[in-house]
């Protein structure tokens, strides 16, 4: 997370501040299991395992019920939508009750839903499970990033980046699992059940292991024009130019998804198993990025990281696009997702701490949701547009400079929101 957050958010903690040139950074008080920083991870692994088996599976979904390329589009979009819709709810939600609440509740109804998606037998019922489904995975999505950012300011230390890192293995981890029982002849409707069933039991023990973050465990703003900024909890200038932020990152990691193994294979001739590995190497440099991030972070501060990342995401893409060797290409966006790793946490970081302390930060947080929603969703379409008019690789191209807009015209705050 940032280096600004280092300073306390609980009641009469020590303020932290950067931690550079190695020396040691403020352990958790109370130890880890305390202060909450391997529990609010544990969040983040559990709903991206739960999100990725149902996203690896789309294929049996749309052979299940014959479904078209449209139709199951459709269906993405029912999850999407009804994704952003809840997000503008948790948000003043988790801010009355605390985030431990809702994230004990949505992690057990998770699972439930996604076996039914493998249970249901009509495209009607389909369509009503994956709404479900969208909606409280984004209740959870906005719920777990506030509850980090709380834990973060409790902890004293950046923890933001580990948390993402645990959702990137999720990936992975569902990935394999899936490959591996396809390969065994597990049927789709036993995968998804043995899946919710052990979702749910990791769901029920985490509940309970989550601290509370309610407004009464919060500690007071100690500047009056902050308190009145916070109470705001409005679409300010800050929240949605840090908004638009997260928008033009995600759409650009969205371009590497989607969108880096067709250009290997359409403009650099590479077989499509080859071409496939782009998508492996972005993910898996960006999985390594965000587990050291966080020291990185307490090193070298978060604005220094967050434009150093940036530029070395907008060389790799420029390589990757620049090189008519498919293996260059392949390393160039490797480069790309090691350095884009840390761009959306420190954004989230910065976001929960744009304008308020305490509880206003869960509908900020939830807002900032939004956005990066928005632009995983319609990016990769945005992408394939104008692709039509103006190739793939001018398309692409055209994400470097917004890259390199963002880390550094969009610097993140260099000191702390509030003081002691």
């Amino acid at each position: 997370m940032t280096a600004e957050e280092q300073t306390a958010a609980h009641a009469t903690p020590t303020a932290a501040g950067p931690v550079r040139d190695g020396s040691t950074a403020p352990e958790d008080p109370g130890g880890p299991g305390k202060s909450g920083r391997w529990p609010a991870t544990a969040v983040f692994f559990l709903n991206g395992l739960t999100l990725s088996t149902y996203v690896v599976r789309l294929a049996s979904l749309k052979s299940k019920h014959h479904l078209s390329d449209g139709q199951l589009g459709l269906i993405g979009m029912v999850f999407a939508v009804a994704a952003i819709a809840s997000m503008q709810g948790v948000g003043p939600l988790a801010a009355r009750i605390g985030t431990r609440p809702v994230l004990r509740t949505s992690l057990v109804v998770m699972p439930v839903l996604l076996a039914l998606v493998g249970l249901v037998g009509g495209v009607a019922e389909l369509v009503v499970v994956v709404m479900a489904l969208g909606a409280v995975h984004g209740a959870t999505d906005a719920a777990m990033n506030t509850h980090a950012v709380t834990v973060q300011q409790r902890v004293g230390r950046p923890i933001l980046n580990g948390c993402h890192a645990a959702w990137s293995i999720s990936a992975v981890v569902a990935s394999l699992a899936t490959a591996a029982l396809e390969r065994a002849g597990v049927s789709f409707a036993t995968h998804l059940a043995v899946a919710a069933a052990v979702l749910m039991a990791g769901g029920l023990l985490l509940g309970r292991l989550l601290v509370e973050t309610g407004t009464r465990d919060r500690a007071p703003t100690s500047m009056p024009a902050q308190r009145h900024r916070g109470r705001r909890g409005g679409w300010s200038r800050q929240v949605v130019a840090l908004g638009l932020t997260g928008t033009a990152l995600m759409v650009c990691e969205g371009a590497a998804l989607g969108w880096s193994a067709i250009f290997l294979h359409d403009s650099r001739g590479a077989s499509l198993g080859l071409a496939a590995t782009a998508v492996t190497a972005y993910t898996g440099a960006q999985a390594v990025g965000r587990v050291i991030g966080d020291r990185l972070t307490l090193r070298y501060s978060a604005p220094a990281l967050f434009r150093t990342g940036g530029l070395v995401a907008a060389c790799g893409l420029a390589t990757a696009l620049l090189s008519p060797n498919p293996a260059t290409a392949i390393g160039g966006f490797a480069v790309a997702g090691a350095g884009a790793s840390v761009l959306i946490p420190l954004a989230y970081s910065a976001a929960g701490q744009a304008e308020a302390d305490g509880p206003e930060a869960a509908a900020l947080i939830s807002r900032f949701t939004t956005f990066t929603y928005a632009g995983i969703l319609f990016g990769p379409a945005v992408i394939g547009w104008a692709a039509e008019f103006a190739g793939l690789t001018w398309t692409l191209a055209a994400l470097i400079p917004v890259l390199c807009g963002v880390a550094l015209l969009r610097p993140l705050p260099s000191r702390p929101q509030h003081n002691r």
